[in-house]
């Protein structure tokens, strides 16, 4: 690689780092953000979208590299979790190979190179289009016993990576068991999702449940809970989120305003205290959602699928690992989501759909893989412009 071509890539990726950090230095800032970058603050109440225009919403700030950095472990596991400190974990580790790597290869390996004889032939005063070469492990000479060095630099390389990866590791595990020993324990750990469950003539989806695990599993089995249509209830809730948010919004931001014409475009009608109006269309959906709750746990639709708890975490541990049926397309476990996490109408789908999004969700990774890698070959391609010109010739 030749020296422009080594500073034409290095500037572009400067560039690409810097358009990065200013974005997300903006886009973290606009409230309708606040459910991707701190959602965890939002449901602690911690943090409150503010929907009021303002200019510093726009403007990328660096603040927040600097208080990332002094951000100690245990603050940032109490206010972003264990995966935002296995994340900086990882970070560190990266930043630790390069640091040792970089010096292993700029106070050792480079000196040695620099003794080989091409040296004498690289012109400083034409910098910009000489080869790196001359640095490299080609300026030492085929057979010279300065080659040991280099491969002596690969190992103690590999070794030192190899430690810090086996630190890392009992770091995080320690990190994990500790974490685990001092949350609470949550009624999802005892729980797994059972689904394709098959249903004899006669009987319902609940009958076959109870059935099946008090046979094969009735020291560790609890109860269950089938999994029911519930549309139109999903609708209300729905709608009843939307109210809440907009009653919050009312209350915390004193500089909107409270009161409204009830007729046509809030232009003619009654004046209507919108505080008040959200509360009772609040109550409304809340007893809407309540009769519609008690029809859906009498005469709701089952479907195929049921969350079936255990009396401790290691049965429930054993059923979602072990295949429950010759047919491997009937009595599919695994273990229950959050209840955050659940995603109500996937349940409704059959063996074949989920395998088709299964798949789909496969070849949309690939092609974004691809796409990712297009601005990477033409970085590559800007930096060796030379090489192009050989290869594509009619370019």
């Amino acid at each position: 690689m030749i020296v422009s071509a080594l500073v034409t890539s290095v500037a572009i990726n400067l560039g690409l780092c810097i358009l990065f950090f200013t974005l997300y230095s903006i886009l973290k800032k606009q409230p309708s953000n606040f459910d991707v970058y701190v959602p965890r603050l939002l449901a602690d109440g911690k943090s409150k979208k503010v929907s009021n225009f303002n200019l510093e919403r726009l403007l990328p700030t660096t603040g927040w590299v600097r208080r990332a950095w002094q951000t100690s472990e245990e603050e940032l596991l109490s206010s972003s979790g264990l995966d935002a400190v296995v994340f900086m974990r990882l970070i560190i580790f990266s930043l630790r190979v390069f640091s040792f790597a970089g010096i292993i290869g700029v106070f050792v390996l480079l000196p040695v190179n620099c003794t080989g004889d091409k040296l004498q032939e690289f012109d400083f005063a034409n910098l910009t289009n000489n080869s790196l070469d001359v640095f490299s492990i080609s300026n030492i000479d085929n057979g010279s016993k300065r080659l040991w060095i280099h491969f002596s630099a690969v190992y103690i390389v590999t070794i030192f990576v190899c430690y810090l990866l086996y630190y890392e590791y009992n770091y995080i595990s320690a990190k994990r068991v500790a974490y685990f020993y001092s949350s609470k324990p949550q009624p999802h750990q005892f729980t797994i999702l059972v689904r394709s469950i098959p249903v004899s003539v006669g009987s319902s989806v609940s009958d076959s449940v109870e059935s099946f695990f008090k046979e094969y599993y009735p020291s560790t089995y609890l109860s269950h809970v089938v999994v029911r249509r519930t549309n139109k209830l999903q609708d209300l809730s729905n709608d009843a989120k939307k109210l809440y948010k907009r009653l919050i919004h009312l209350q915390t931001e004193p500089s909107r305003p409270k009161v409204k014409r009830d007729g046509c475009c809030g232009l003619f009608g009654h004046k209507v205290d919108l505080v008040d109006h959200y509360e009772k269309k609040l109550e409304d959906l809340e007893e809407n959602v309540r009769l519609e709750q008690s029809e859906v746990s009498l005469a709701g639709e089952e479907v195929r699928a049921a969350f079936v708890s255990f009396k401790s975490q290691y049965g429930a541990a054993i059923a979602s690992h072990m295949q429950l049926s010759i047919n491997p397309t009937h009595w599919v476990t695994e273990e229950a989501p959050e209840p955050q996490d659940v995603y109500w109408p996937f349940f409704s789908s059959s063996f074949m759909q989920r395998w088709i999004s299964k798949l789909v969700v496969i070849v949309a990774c690939i092609i974004l893989t691809i796409l990712f890698l297009i601005p990477v070959v033409l970085v590559q391609g800007l930096a060796n412009l030379a090489q192009l010109e050989i290869w594509f010739p009619f370019l």
